[in-house]
């Protein structure tokens, strides 16, 4: 039996010509294979950004039953990645390994099963099979979504993982419902920023805070109708002062430093969804008795085939509508890999999505 690693992640093979596939990787004027090779990222050892290596001889990876492979035309970069490549992730991919889960790029070739996209599609991904920081590569068909010709690859990569949590975790953990306040705290990256437009789509009030200037204006811009800089001492008074009794549901992007102060800023009955957290911190749970307020978390890649079928539904109709407009912060190319993980991780005032451009 063939093994699998981190997140379904096979070992790279080259193209096999043997196996039927609809539209291998070829020349598209004579229709003949013109190499199997590929440019990509390898991990060789956790650890580091110095452990990021671009590689120029990769086999191009072999689309599987029910998998398409994809010319990527654009990556994106997020902070689950630097966790991966760490090694304290809670798995671990087989080592080496090519970086990255989100994508936006065009169908090259399907495998056997595949009937929702053909080659030439232009399609987006939140999962892989080989990792997305290279020029092809290979994804099921539950983890990847048509674009829209609206957005451009850059913003489709940033469309991914980003827009999936946030849908996930303010309907199918918070269960928000139309009309409740949402505060997400750490509003102007790209989950926080995602949260803003479909909460705002979908009849949510959303707020958020920020820590600089250009995020607080970028949150704004993006659905929060107050926004705060939780840079500033007193912040949270400023919340409780203009939502009397406070918020029905908190987005929590780092938890390790706000959960404390999240369980001060929710109603009776409110909830905190834990979206990001990068350490430990002591709370006091006394806090949550009288309002019988609740804390989870969110882990995207565990939903359901339910689940997915109905995020899919729902964030294509806001490509369709065109509330949904992914941020572009900023852009790397492939040989700067290294530079976009220390970014995603050290920044100081995040504003979009970091994504990695290939040729």
């Amino acid at each position: 039996m063939e093994s699998i690693g981190f997140f379904g992640v096979r070992p790279l093979h080259f193209i096999d010509l043997a196996v039927e596939v609809k539209g291998p990787y070829s020349d598209i004027t004579s229709g003949r294979v013109t190499h199997h090779i590929m440019k990509a990222i390898r991990v060789a050892k956790f650890g580091g950004v110095e452990n990021l290596k671009l590689e120029e001889n990769i086999p191009i990876p072999t689309p599987a039953a029910n998998e398409v492979l994809i010319k990527v035309l654009a990556a994106g970069v997020n902070p689950v990645d630097t966790y991966i490549r760490s090694g304290t992730y809670a798995r671990v991919p087989t080592l080496p390994y090519t970086p990255g889960q989100d994508s936006a790029g065009v169908v090259e070739a399907v495998g056997p099963g595949v009937t929702t996209f053909k080659k030439g599609d232009r399609v987006l991904t939140m999962l892989t099979t080989s990792g997305t920081y290279a020029e092809f590569t290979t994804a099921n068909v539950q983890y990847v979504a048509h674009l829209h010709k609206s957005l451009t690859y850059e913003q489709g990569a940033g469309l991914g993982v980003p827009y999936y949590t946030a849908y996930k975790s303010l309907y199918f953990r918070a269960q928000a419902k139309p009309g409740e306040t949402v505060l997400v705290h750490g509003a102007s990256g790209a989950v926080g920023l995602a949260a803003l437009q479909i909460g705002k789509a979908y009849g949510l009030r959303m707020i958020g805070t920020a820590g600089t200037k250009e995020g607080l204006e970028l949150a704004k811009q993006n659905g929060a109708e107050l926004v705060f800089n939780h840079r500033e001492e007193g912040y949270q008074d400023q919340i409780l002062k203009s939502i009397p009794g406070g918020v029905d549901v908190v987005l929590e992007m780092l938890a390790n430093v706000n959960l404390q102060n999240d369980l001060n800023l929710v109603n009776f009955r409110g909830r905190i969804v834990v979206v990001g957290c990068r350490g430990s911190i002591e709370i006091n749970p006394r806090l949550s008795m009288g309002k019988e307020s609740s804390i989870m978390g969110i882990a995207l890649m565990t939903s359901t085939p339910d689940e997915w079928k109905q995020m899919h539904a729902a964030l294509g109709a806001g490509q369709e509508t065109g509330w949904l407009l992914p941020q572009v912060g900023k852009t790397y190319p492939l040989s700067e890999a290294a530079q976009a993980q220390h970014d995603v991780i050290n920044n100081t005032g995040t504003t979009g999505n970091l994504i990695i451009k290939l040729d």
